[in-house]
């Protein structure tokens, strides 16, 4: 199993050339060139990172992990933290919205207790991770030591390889967490520049008074804590989760076995930004899904260069926005393999 540092390491741009290969066959298909837009686009990406021109549809899994964030107490969120622990058993009874959407999708949904506050003991279903019982307020002091930042990047990059040698080859990022918005929008001012108000949200529904709030809280933190947008992990342990934390070290493990990782909404968004910022290259192995009604996944993707495939105004989390990115790759991949070039068709082409 590779380290975090060899995991980085390891982590190479994706293979151009084969996109162009890929291109290439989907230009020779029966259709005007370019008419499939988006889905052509995806399946080249899929060649490019993958590597195989001629690839089957991959075995795929949502990894939804679940932790507890200290800063709840500064009343940043309309729901009490006991849902987090609440909402991991329904993921397990198969009750919730990515229980259904990844049915739907054929996805597996793989449920990680990275860090709730709540002894679960053994669990059909669960695997469990925990570093600590939630982060602290960080508010008032830092969310988690270096340490414990690492350790949950290291169970993403884990799980990532192990996802691989199960014969996973498709992953989507899945989170669950109260207060994890206020985390991730804290992260997403410091990685992007932008002011905290121009990217902190209303999560799972606060009022104006919250929202006032909510901003103060992730302002107050900043000025305390100072976390250097050079330093990826200092930015983790002084205002991140642990559930974020892993979700990075799932996008970089992903990276460096070549596998696409398609994210979910603004908490994977801040996630990937900690990924790229501990390794530029893994951008291209990422697939955004859709685009979140949280204000600030629009300064996420722009940073990471990246343009959503579908806008529903989703807003959930757990995975659902991811499982419908995977069903898009899936099509993708069908139309590059099971469509018939105008050779194999006898069609004429365009004159």
């Amino acid at each position: 199993m590779l380290t975090l540092d060899e995991t980085i390491e390891k982590i190479r741009p994706a293979d151009r050339a084969r996109m162009k290969v890929a291109q290439a066959r989907l230009d020779r298909l029966t259709k005007p060139v370019g008419s499939l837009g988006r889905l052509e686009e995806l399946a080249a990406r899929y060649v490019a990172i993958t590597g195989e021109e001629r690839p089957k549809v991959p075995k795929a899994a949502i990894f939804t992990f679940a932790a507890d964030h200290g800063v709840t107490t500064e009343g940043v969120s309309a729901y009490p933290s006991a849902v987090t622990a609440q909402m991991v058993l329904n993921f397990l009874r198969g009750g919730a919205a990515v229980n259904v959407l990844a049915s739907h999708v054929g996805a597996e949904v793989l449920v990680v207790d990275i860090g709730v506050a709540h002894e679960f003991g053994a669990l059909a279903g669960l695997i469990s991770k925990k570093i600590a019982l939630g982060t602290k307020n960080f508010l008032v002091e830092p969310a988690m030591s270096r340490a414990e930042a690492t350790r949950a990047l290291t169970v993403g990059v884990e799980l990532a390889a192990e996802a691989v040698q199960r014969g996973i080859g498709l992953v989507g990022t899945g989170d669950m967490g109260i207060g994890n918005t206020t985390s991730s929008a804290a992260i997403t001012a410091v990685m992007t520049g932008q002011p905290v108000a121009l990217v902190t949200g209303r999560g799972t529904g606060i009022d104006d008074r919250g929202h006032v709030r909510k901003v103060a809280v992730i302002e107050g933190a900043l000025t305390l804590h100072r976390p250097d947008p050079h330093d990826p992990l200092d930015v983790l342990a002084k205002v991140g989760g642990l559930e974020i934390a892993s979700l990075a070290g799932l996008i970089l493990g992903a990276a460096a076995h070549r596998m696409p990782v398609v994210l979910d909404g603004f908490i994977a968004g801040a996630a990937a930004l900690i990924a790229a910022g501990l390794q530029p290259s893994c951008c291209d192995y990422m697939v955004a899904s859709h685009r979140s009604v949280e204000i600030g996944h629009q300064a996420v993707l722009d940073r990471l260069g990246l343009k959503p495939l579908l806008d529903l105004d989703l807003r959930l989390g757990e995975g659902t926005g991811a499982c419908l990115g995977i069903s898009l790759v899936q099509a993708s991949i069908k139309i590059l393999t099971q469509m018939a070039t105008f050779d194999e068709a006898g069609v004429s082409e365009r004159g």
